[in-house]
């Protein structure tokens, strides 16, 4: 009763300075990017619920267009949305002192369905064992077999329902199209150097080279603003708003009780009786909580940020994967260097535009694999991405000719950074300093995925098509000439992570709970990436959806789900597995 009186209260008081939004809401959600647009949906099957949705950025459609929107829909468009800012936030690093003092480009989703509206659309949840892992570091409840049940509430796969697929769920899932003859000669080559076919790598076993589950249905992206959000926009317990940049949240004391957002120029407050959800990501939701008074009480100082509870977790921990592109020429016209070309891609496009077919309806990564960099390993530590074509600068630069590429990268560095507000304008990006290669062994591994894929590459599979490697380069062979190729190129694989740590409560360090209730204040979650302990072995938007699922259940106090001894591959040698 107290607190909503004061609620009342606060907004007589500002009625003249502020405007609010109409209508009583129990949870107000800060982010409609891959958990949000998944918390909107499940929150609002309660019709108990009142749902406030709040989005930086625009829709995913103009006027449900898909001519208007078809960069963020057809599926071979992603690297448009990647290299722009209309839907983007276009984040930059700090200069990176042992990456030749580069500063690194880190595109986030600025729209209905955040990164999921932007990304590749590989569908990889992890291994098994990084979940496993997480309860060690704090997450109780959160283990392997206590988060598979909501990868598969999450999902319709293609292929139909098994011990590890879901077959009900509003994420479709598709396996890639296979082809081009390119996807065949990696799987067949992988096998040649002696790694294990895999059927599904999300599935009882990762490790090995396989084919790679996408979120693509029928032609697609299949965001979750397609999945989740536009299937519940009817339903008349939620609101949502676009455009609109939050402030802060508020707080009455230690209770968080509402979030101020600027929207066209105007300042306006909404609140909420229930909880407010911070869903904006790696970067996003510990810029808003240090804005609001959660952080380090030094840094907040230092900003005149007055401190509503000391969180020196908050933008620590950060963490990321590494990558680098490994390329040949094609001896054969076989890559998408000809779709690349203007006449081709009006075709491409115009058969998408009315079919939803062709070449327009793939991000063509559909086949890949996880590998070990050396024996003794619990699970993999190097992913592949194969792709038939080239990519210069993030997509940015157009191919120079037929080539195919893998992206190649370490999955668990042991290199860790941070971010910061550098002010109190929320419109001004925070500082980040991913500190990548750090550590020798980060160095080390990566030096070695080179090496591992041009053994790949230099199988028979790949004769009829390998040309000259022209990047790294036949030139670059010692390991001193290894480290410095990788300074010189190697990037983000788009997985910002781990910077609002969940750990137990006595961890000075974690930033929310295993309930992801920000640890020192009430009524205030977070439900993002940004609660990983520590990255996972993969891609993360698999991850973040089932992140969003798990923590709907523990909002709606739903008994948790439970898989007990799901079977895990393990080789019969550890040691000597490749």
């Amino acid at each position: 009763m107290f607190k909503n009186n004061f609620i009342r209260l606060l907004r007589n008081q500002n009625a003249s300075t502020f405007s609010s939004a109409s209508g009583e809401h129990t949870h107000v959600i800060v982010g409609a990017g891959s958990a949000g647009c998944v918390l909107a949906n499940r929150l609002t099957e309660n019709p108990n619920n009142r749902v406030l949705l709040l989005e930086a950025g625009p829709k995913d459609r103009v006027l449900n267009s898909l001519l208007l929107s078809w960069k963020i829909h057809m599926p071979a468009a992603l690297t448009y949305n990647l290299c722009n800012s209309k839907y983007n936030w276009y984040y930059n690093t700090t200069p990176q002192k042992h990456v030749n003092n580069r500063i690194m480009y880190w595109p986030r989703g600025r729209v209905w369905g955040g990164s999921s509206s932007l990304n590749a659309m590989v569908y990889i949840r992890g291994h098994a064992f990084d979940y496993d892992r997480w309860v060690s570091e704090g997450a109780k409840g959160w283990s392997y077999d206590e988060v598979l049940p909501y990868f598969k509430k999450a999902q319709t796969h293609e292929l139909g329902e098994d011990t590890y697929r879901g077959g009900n769920g509003p994420l479709h899932v598709s396996v890639g199209t296979q082809e081009n003859p390119l996807f065949q000669a990696f799987l067949k080559a992988g096998q040649e150097a002696g790694y294990p076919l895999t059927s599904d790598m999300n599935g009882f076993q990762q490790e090995g080279v396989g084919k790679m589950d996408m979120t693509v249905h029928e032609g697609k992206r299949w965001s979750t603003a397609s999945a989740y959000l536009r299937p519940a926009l009817n339903r008349p317990n939620l609101h949502t708003e676009v455009n609109c940049l939050a402030n802060k949240v508020l707080f009455d004391g230690l209770n968080a009780i509402g979030v101020e957002y600027i929207q066209s120029g105007t300042v306006k407050q909404v609140f909420a009786s229930s909880e407010v959800i911070l869903c904006g990501g790696a970067i996003n939701s510990p810029q808003l909580l240090m804005l609001s008074g959660l952080g380090d009480a030094d840094d907040l100082k230092k900003l005149d940020i007055p401190t509503v509870a000391h969180l020196p977790g908050v933008g620590q921990n950060l963490q990321d994967h590494l990558e680098l592109y490994v390329q040949h020429k094609c001896k054969k016209p076989i890559t998408l260097y000809s779709a690349q070309q203007p006449f081709n891609m009006v075709k491409i496009g115009l058969e998408w535009l009315t079919k939803q077919t062709g070449l327009g309806a793939s991000s063509h990564l559909c086949a890949g694999g996880f590998i070990r960099s050396k024996g003794g390993l619990t699970h993999p530590d190097i992913q592949f991405h194969f792709l038939p074509s080239q990519v210069i600068d993030h997509g940015r630069k157009a191919s120079e000719c037929h080539a195919f590429q893998v992206h190649v990268g370490s999955l668990r560095a042991t290199s860790k950074g941070w971010l910061k507000l550098q002010s109190r304008d929320p419109n001004v990006h925070p500082i980040i300093e991913p500190n990548y290669l750090e550590t020798e062994s980060d160095r080390w591994e990566l030096r070695e995925s080179v090496k591992l894929t041009r053994e790949i590459f230099q199988q028979p599979a790949f004769d009829e098509f390998r040309g000259e490697e022209f990047q790294p380069g036949k030139q670059i062979q010692s390991d001193d000439e290894l480290d410095a190729f990788v300074r010189e190129k190697c990037d983000s694989a788009y997985h910002p992570s781990c910077t609002c740590k969940m750990g137990s409560t006595d961890d000075p360090m974690a930033v929310v709970d295993p309930q992801l209730k920000v640890i020192g204040v009430n009524n205030l979650r977070v439900v993002d990436a940004s609660v990983m302990p520590s990255v996972v072995s993969g891609n993360l938007n698999a991850p973040t959806i089932m992140i969003a699922e798990k923590a709907a259940d523990i909002i709606e106090e739903k008994e948790p789900m439970c898989l007990p001894n799901t079977p895990v591959y393990i080789p019969q040698n550890v040691e000597n597995q490749r």
